[in-house]
């Protein structure tokens, strides 16, 4: 089972190449913002108390979230986190012409932008020199041997030619390239490991300061939509336990009370016909109770509370019309509760959704566990087409698993395989 969303994994060549251009073309963009920010901010500030700088600070900010776009599109491929899209706020409905031309001052996000033009300024000038000096270290000791007898005619004796003598090797043309080579050698090994600090340094610091609001605002929306599914999900777990209450075990009660009200009326007339009644009294309450054990294990399986994940999805597999092949590696250790149950009852809706729709022979169940996640594969060699439309079982799969903030991916092609994976934060 390949990893859920794993990051792409990069050469060190195209990794040095996209840090040393992001680090090469930040710097002017750098430079320009810090000029626009602090004439803008300076010019702003003290033309204020007679109110032209409002529009100015206003127009600054404007123009902080064109170079702050720029940045964050450069700082994508530096980053191994996301970079969450920006939205700013917007003035109240109904505002008039001035209160809107003033609302990015009133923007925390336009701030921050103003705050990265100052900061990145100086860090960019370091990050700039070292990648240039690293560049320039490579190329110049790995070439040195064919131009340098030009620098040694024209402008005479180098310093180079102290090292090479303070090293006992004379002062010789080979001398000075073998020491040119040796110290470009040394720029190549580290020149990655140095490009890539750089560019992780002011990545992370850009990435801190020009997507704070919007990861805030993300944040606040996955946990809305989390809210929302466990909602959904909740409401119709009890319609379904209602409905299956109703359909069932109410049924087989009422019937049950009929029968013992009958025994009760043939007792002293006819035996017989009393026993009879009881003896059908007690089938159905079996029934009843094999009903109610039925329904208990969409609530909470106890098998799972008592022996743990893997014992839980080995009952299922060991239930399930069509074989099953297991593959478990979970760490030796009890997960959180909810995180179990979304896993338990999502390989359970998946193996019902099998058995009900694939026309499978054989599915295969893969269980795996990081140090803060667990994730469930469950594939068949069926006919595909598994729809997760309202009303369909993988639907309610897909409120179960989002309302634990855990991602799920369902790939069933008609003609098949259908294969679900789930995820689940255990932290």
């Amino acid at each position: 089972m390949n990893d859920i969303d794993a990051p792409k994994r990069h050469s060190l060549f195209d990794r040095l190449t996209t840090d040393s251009r992001y680090l090469l073309v930040s710097f002017p963009l750098a430079i320009a913002g810090f000029v626009v920010a602090v004439v803008g901010v300076v010019l702003g500030i003290s033309t204020a108390i007679i109110w032209i700088g409002v529009p100015i600070l206003a127009a600054i900010l404007v123009a902080g979230r064109g170079f702050s776009a720029a940045q964050r599109f450069l700082v994508r491929g530096v980053t191994y986190s996301e970079i969450p899209s920006v939205s700013y706020t917007t003035a109240p409905r109904g505002a008039g012409k001035i209160r809107t031309l003033v609302q990015p001052i009133f923007d925390g996000q336009s701030w921050l932008n103003i705050l990265w033009m100052f900061l990145v300024f100086p860090i960019s000038i370091v990050t700039f020199v070292l990648t240039v000096t690293w560049w320039a270290g490579v190329i110049a000791g790995f070439t040195w041997p064919l131009w340098g007898w030009i620098i040694i005619n024209t402008a005479g004796p180098s310093g180079i030619e102290y090292a090479t003598e303070w090293l006992g090797w004379g002062t010789s043309y080979l001398a000075q390239s073998t020491l040119y080579v040796i110290g470009g050698l040394f720029f190549a090994v580290t020149l990655p490991f140095v490009v890539r600090g750089c560019a992780a340094a002011q990545g992370e610091l850009s990435r801190a300061l020009l997507t704070a609001t919007s990861q805030l605002t993300q944040r606040i929306d996955d946990l809305s939509a989390s809210r929302s599914a466990a909602q959904s999900a909740e409401n119709e777990a009890l319609r379904r336990i209602e409905r299956d209450i109703h359909d069932g075990p109410q049924q087989q009660l009422v019937s049950l009370g009929m029968e013992l009200s009958r025994a009760r009326r043939q007792m002293d007339r006819d035996p017989d016909a009393a026993r009879e009644a009881l003896d059908e009294a007690i089938g159905q309450t079996r029934t009843t109770i094999d009903e109610l054990r039925s329904l208990s294990r969409g609530i909470a399986p106890p098998i799972l509370t008592d022996k743990g994940l893997t014992a839980a999805i080995e009952a299922l597999a060991a239930r399930s019309p069509i074989p099953v092949e297991l593959d478990v590696a979970l760490w030796d250790r009890r997960y959180p509760q909810q995180s179990e149950n979304t896993i338990y009852f999502a390989t359970a809706e998946a193996l019902t959704n099998a058995a009900k729709h694939s026309h499978a022979s054989q599915l295969v169940i893969t269980l795996r566990s990081t140090r803060t996640a667990i994730s469930v594969c469950v594939a068949d060699n069926g006919v595909g087409g598994a729809s997760t439309g309202k009303g369909h079982g993988l639907a309610g799969l897909t409120e179960r698993v989002k309302s634990v903030e855990g991602q799920i991916s369902i790939d069933s092609p008609e003609g098949g395989p259908t294969v679900i994976v789930a995820e689940v934060p255990c932290e």
